[in-house]
């Protein structure tokens, strides 16, 4: 289970530190865990300050909120509850943050680091800008495009695949959510609200959802990687062939033509 300061709890959940107070103050979000005079806050408290965010994006109020909150503690154990949000609160991988300043990422990208480049990589969500550093979401992503640049593409064309496979998997994931979603709340919430024990078995469901997702999409994109690998070789083989062939016959032979007032 992640822990988080405030700090870092608010840029997670796209919101400030003062809103973070503001949904305590108000009975939305449950205090932290206090070590000394630091409140270390749980993914759980990241699944109810996104869930805050959406229903206010959606035009429902502080009151309307507060009561389906109550509502929702009411219909099970808080344990239950607090396991629930805990498992969809969950970070997306196990993977660490890392963290680099605009001399390493010169190096790494050899030089082709530009304000334009920079401001894509932001909006792409590869870097954060966190003082004179940059935060580092996933070191692993931020170096395979330092290998993709090292063998020879510029740092464009590696953002143009970053963007392109986002949209991609994006679309891909919307479709698996929203169809395990529809299965979790008709077998587990009939009535519109999870409650009791199916808030512990629709929290175990969301648990064993994201490393089935990943090793179904890391089997497909490697069948499908492979095949398309060997097509790409076999139209390069052919029209390798196809002029080995051709400077083997030779030129064409002229034509004959007839002589003049024949």
């Amino acid at each position: 289970m992640g822990e988080y300061r405030i700090d870092e709890l608010a840029r997670l959940a796209e919101t400030t530190v003062r809103n973070v107070r503001v949904y305590q103050d108000r009975g939305l979000l449950s205090p932290p865990r206090r070590e000394g005079r630091v409140g270390i806050y749980t993914d759980a408290h990241l699944a109810r300050l996104r869930l805050i965010g959406q229903l206010l994006k959606r035009g429902y109020t502080f009151a309307n909120i507060g009561e389906l909150v109550s509502v929702w503690e009411r219909g099970g154990d808080l344990a239950d509850v607090l396991g629930f949000e805990s498992a969809i609160g969950d970070p997306r991988s196990d993977e660490l943050p890392g963290y680099i300043t605009i001399g390493e990422l010169r190096q790494l990208f050899r030089g082709q680091v530009t304000p334009t480049n920079i401001t894509r990589s932001i909006r792409l969500g590869l870097l954060e800008r966190e003082g004179v550093r940059f935060r580092v979401p996933s070191p692993r992503l931020l170096n395979a495009g330092a290998e993709l640049v090292a063998a020879g593409m510029s740092v464009k064309t590696v953002l143009d695949i970053a963007e392109r496979l986002q949209g991609h998997v994006d679309t891909a994931s919307r479709e698996l959510v929203d169809t395990v979603s529809d299965h979790i709340f008709a077998a587990h919430a009939p009535d519109g609200l999870l409650n009791g024990a199916d808030i512990a078995a629709a929290a175990d469901l969301v648990r064993r959802l994201r490393p089935l997702a990943e090793t179904a999409v890391d089997a497909m994109l490697a069948e499908a990687m492979a095949r398309h690998i060997h097509e790409v070789l076999g139209e390069h083989f052919a029209e390798l062939l196809d002029h080995l062939q051709k400077a083997k016959d030779g030129p064409p032979a002229p034509e004959d033509t007839p002589a003049p007032g024949a």
